[in-house]
Order: C-alpha cells, then sequence, then structure tokens
C-alpha cells in the first residue's frame, strides 16, 4: 500500500525541482546544470518522505491542546502552487546580474520568512478560515495555478521551453511570437543564438538527448504523445494499482519509447546523466547562499494562503475517504495539525535546500480504491520516497528523460490542478451573480495574464513593446533604476505577471467588497405593493 502511494505521488513530486533547475537556476558551465537537476529530484523525494512520516505519526505539542500531524494516511509533497513564482522571481534576479544558485538561495530564505503565515494560520479556528477563503476564492487560485503550468507543459512537449520561446523565421523577415520583428542575421537581439541554430526557419531544442530539430517537430509531438495514450489506456484496461500509479506507468514508457527510437540516427535518451550520477545522495549535498528577495514576498503569501485553505479541502476529502467524522473533534485536531506541519515542513523543506510542501489530494484516490486508510501505509510511502531519493541513479534516470516526453506528462499534470481548482469552484453557487462576477473578472484577467504574459512588462527585451514600468540594465552595473526602486518594481511585476497571484487577489478583493446577493423570497398583488 505504501509503494502505491509512492507512485502516485513520484511524478508530482519530480516535477517542480525539475522545472525549476533546468530552466530558471540554469547554472552555466559544464554538468552543473545537470548536477543541480539531479540533487533537486533528489532532494525533493527524500524530504517528502521524512515529512510524510512526521505528518502520518502526529505529536502533541507539549504543554498546549495543538498537535503537528494529522495523525492519518495524509502524504506531503513538493506543491506545484510554487512553481511560477519561483520561476518568475529566479528570472528577475538573475536579469539583475545574480546567478541561478544565488538568485535560488534568496528565495529558499523568503520562503522560510513567508511560511510563519501558514503556521500562524494553523491556529485559526478552520470555519474563519472558510469564511476567509470561500471556494469561489479558492477555487480560481487554483486553476489560474493549473492554466498558467499547461502552456508551459506544451513548451515542454513541442521540444523545450527556452526553444519555444525562440523567434520565427517567415519570408526571410524575422518576427517574435505576436509578429513584431526583432532579430537581425538569425539571431534574436540582446541573446545568445541558441545551441544548434536554426532549422527550416525555426529555432531548434537540444533538450532532447543527441535529437536536434526544430520545435514542434513531429518527432518531438510523437513521443509526448505516447505518454497521452498510455494514460488513456490505463484508465481503460488498468487494474486499480495501475490506475492509482498512472503517471508513473505513463511516463516510465515513454521513456522507453524515447530509449528505443532513433530520430535521423541520432538518439533521444543517452546514458551520460546516469553514468554521471553518484550512487547516492542526501539533502545538502548542495548548498545555496541563503538569502532574501522582497519583491517576492507577497506572491508567496498568497501561495500559502491559498495552500492553507486547499489543506484543509484536501484533509476534509481524506477523512471522507477514509469513512471517518467530518464533524469530529478528532478532525479539527486534524486540520490544526496537518496545517502547523504544512507550514513547518515548508520551512524545513527551504532550510534543506527544497521547495516548498503541501498535502498532497490524489492520494485520496488511492485511499477510496484500495480501503485502506492505515496511518502505516503512509508512514511506509516516506520510506519509499526516501529510498528512491536516496538512490540518485533514479535521479539520473529522470533528468535523462527528454524534454518533449516530460511535456507530454506535465501538461497532463498541469492541467489536472486545473480540474481540481474546478471540482472547488463547482461547490460555489455559481447562480448567484455576485460569485458569476468574481469568477469573471478573476479568471477574466487571471487566463489573460497566462496568455499574454508580458502584457505588464516588457518581459522579452524585444521591440514593438512597451515596458509597464521602465527599469533597464541590472542595478549592479549601472542601471537606470536604483536598488530600492526596482525591488519595488520587480514585486509589483511578479504579482501581475503570476496569473494565479493577480487572480487571487482580485477575487479576493471582490469576495470582500461585493454585496452578497438580495433575494426575492415571494411577492403577493394583494399586499399594497409592500412585497
Amino acid at each position: 500500500m505504501g509503494l502505491q502511494h509512492a507512485f502516485a505521488m513520484v511524478g508530482g513530486l519530480i516535477v517542480p525541482p525539475y522545472v525549476v533547475m533546468r530552466f530558471s537556476v540554469a547554472e552555466s558551465g559544464p554538468g552543473s546544470t545537470l548536477e543541480l537537476q539531479q540533487y533537486a529530484i533528489a532532494c525533493s523525494l527524500i524530504l517528502s518522505g521524512l515529512f510524510t512520516i512526521l505528518n502520518c505519526i502526529q505529536f502533541k505539542i507539549p504543554g498546549t491542546k495543538y498537535v503537528f500531524g494529522t495523525g492519518m494516511l495524509s502524504v506531503l509533497g513538493t506543491s506545484f502552487g510554487f512553481l511560477p513564482i519561483y520561476e518568475n522571481a529566479i528570472q528577475a534576479m538573475k536579469a539583475d546580474g545574480y546567478s541561478g544558485k544565488e538568485a535560488y538561495g534568496k528565495m529558499l530564505g523568503t520562503t522560510m520568512v513567508c511560511a510563519f503565515l501558514e503556521i500562524i494560520l494553523s491556529f485559526f479556528p478552520k470555519d474563519k478560515l472558510r469564511k476567509l477563503f470561500p471556494n469561489i476564492v479558492t477555487g480560481v487560485a487554483v486553476m489560474l495555478i493549473g492554466a498558467g503550468l499547461t502552456a508551459t507543459g506544451m513548451k515542454y512537449w513541442g521540444g523545450g521551453t527556452v526553444c519555444a520561446e525562440m523567434a520565427w523565421k517567415n519570408n526571410g523577415q524575422v518576427y517574435d511570437l505576436v509578429g513584431f520583428p526583432f532579430v537581425t542575421n538569425g539571431t534574436q537581439v540582446g541573446v545568445a543564438p541558441f545551441p544548434g541554430g536554426t532549422a527550416g526557419g525555426k529555432s531548434t531544442c537540444d533538450g532532447n538527448g543527441d535529437v536536434i530539430k526544430a520545435f514542434g517537430s513531429p518527432e518531438y509531438i510523437a513521443m509526448g504523445f505516447s505518454v497521452v495514450v498510455m494514460l488513456i489506456l490505463v484508465e481503460m484496461f488498468g487494474s486499480p494499482f495501475m490506475k492509482n500509479a498512472n503517471v508513473i506507468i505513463a511516463l516510465l514508457f515513454g521513456y522507453f519509447v524515447s530509449g528505443v527510437a532513433r530520430a535521423e540516427g541520432q538518439k533521444f535518451v543517452t546514458e551520460d546523466n546516469i553514468d554521471e550520477a553518484e550512487p547516492i545522495t542526501f539533502a545538502w549535498v548542495e548548498n545555496f547562499p541563503i538569502g532574501f528577495y522582497g519583491p517576492a514576498v507577497l506572491p508567496l503569501l498568497i501561495a500559502f494562503l491559498v495552500t492553507t485553505v486547499e489543506t484543509i479541502g484536501d484533509l476534509t476529502a481524506t477523512y471522507d475517504a477514509s469513512e471517518e467524522d467530518t464533524e469530529s473533534e478528532e478532525f479539527d485536531k486534524s486540520v490544526q495539525g496537518g496545517l502547523l506541519s504544512d507550514g513547518v515542513c515548508s520551512f524545513g523543506a527551504a532550510l534543506a535546500t527544497g521547495m516548498p510542501n503541501t498535502t498532497f489530494s490524489q492520494n485520496n484516490g488511492v485511499i477510496a480504491l484500495t480501503k485502506c486508510a492505515s496511518r502505516r501505509a503512509g508512514v511506509c510511502c516516506g520510506l519509499w520516497l526516501i529510498a528512491l531519493g536516496v538512490l540518485s541513479k533514479i535521479s539520473g534516470v529522470i533528468s535523462s528523460m527528454p524534454d518533449c516526453v516530460v511535456g507530454g506528462m506535465t501538461t497532463f499534470l498541469f492541467c489536472n490542478v486545473f480540474v481540481s481548482g474546478l471540482a472547488v469552484v463547482s461547490k460555489a453557487d455559481l447562480n448567484s451573480r455576485r460569485n458569476r462576477i468574481i469568477l469573471a473578472i478573476s479568471m477574466g484577467v487571471g487566463l489573460g495574464v497566462a496568455a499574454i504574459p508580458w502584457i505588464f512588462g516588457d518581459q522579452r527585451a524585444s521591440a514593438g513593446t512597451a515596458p509597464f514600468w521602465p527599469c533597464t540594465g541590472p542595478f549592479r552595473e549601472g542601471g537606470d533604476c536604483n536598488k530600492g526602486e526596482r525591488g519595488i518594481r520587480d514585486g509589483i511585476l511578479i504579482l501581475l505577471t503570476t496569473p494565479y497571484s493577480i487572480g487571487t487577489v482580485l477575487a479576493m478583493l471582490l469576495n470582500a467588497i461585493l454585496p452578497t446577493d438580495m433575494e426575492v423570497v415571494g411577492y403577493s398583488s394583494n399586499d399594497g405593493g409592500k412585497a
């Protein structure tokens, strides 16, 4: 049972650290990016295993009525919700002259500070939290997390996120993705030529083994589609065990297909990543200089608010799947302990160089199908995750997967987050005029930012786009913004360009200021018009 829960988690656990290290931190130098990818994947598995065990056991805090942990089969893992914030903040810091490792270290330090919000909220009555963050607000946040990330998944599927954002060439004139010319002689202005040059007038992708093809090439699409096909086959013909582990099964199948496939004699999978991985590893093998990045504070606080309410919903679903009473004192204790462990473990994860953790909801399906809600299964799940992380050759296998295969899986995973948010929103009264206005405005702006992220700022530094807040040049190199002004600017831009940050803020604001609907109870023509 523990292995089954671990398999249900692995696909979701490896994606956030893999994406951040490969596409945001991306240190220069031979092998350094690969080492960080492998370390981050292993660290995520190890920390998730340790925190899951602590969460399932539950500890009473001496001298108080409070507890740490849920005391039930409730697993903790690296959260998707913080991924877009880490990506945007790290890119902003790198533009200011920081290295990838310095930027990541600053995000770890900022996360430690912001995690105290969830720790404080864990001592609030859950009814007050529900009132502050109703389903219409939390559902919007979760949907926009999924919507913003799904586009990223498609970029991987086409061959890689970097080459997806490179210029396209048409009849000798090069345009960016919205039609503004900004490339001279085949090289994007201000950007070094991408490895591999150009193919067929399109930017090429080199994150797929030895295969160097144009973005969106049929070979890449086919590799990613193999993952989707296996997901469908597992759902149609798989046993309950296979359905619970559908993510890892489909990912391994896509990996197998790409391993045996060839494109013009070139391999999609090379053995280099596996050969270079250490036999065993643990947390703190890599170190990052801890710092603080003020512009990321507000988006991170919003993320912790979202995960707070999301955790309450997840624990309610876990109690339902375990056929336990959600109106009992034990349930209230589990919610308090679960929120506390979420906050403390997110602090501990950052201290151990990992990304924030939160309760995983997909494991409720495993409980419902297997009818096993024993805490011992949760402890065994944690032990399996630790074993998978310590054996770092597994991280080597994962990091050797082609971008197109990872894209086929992450598109499904990220959109699954959107569907989870949709399920939360469906619990609200969508016939209510007030709720419809909240949903339409917050989702309209959030989805718009997901589609056109550079609307509030010159994200690409390309001709034809007006900067939302002019501020050129890294402040460490004499740019026209001082450090304080740039910090405020970057904080506002991160908020405005992260779909679920701006969407959630709007939903919370509208929920606070819009009056409740006035319902007409009845009307009689014989009461003199008093009704």
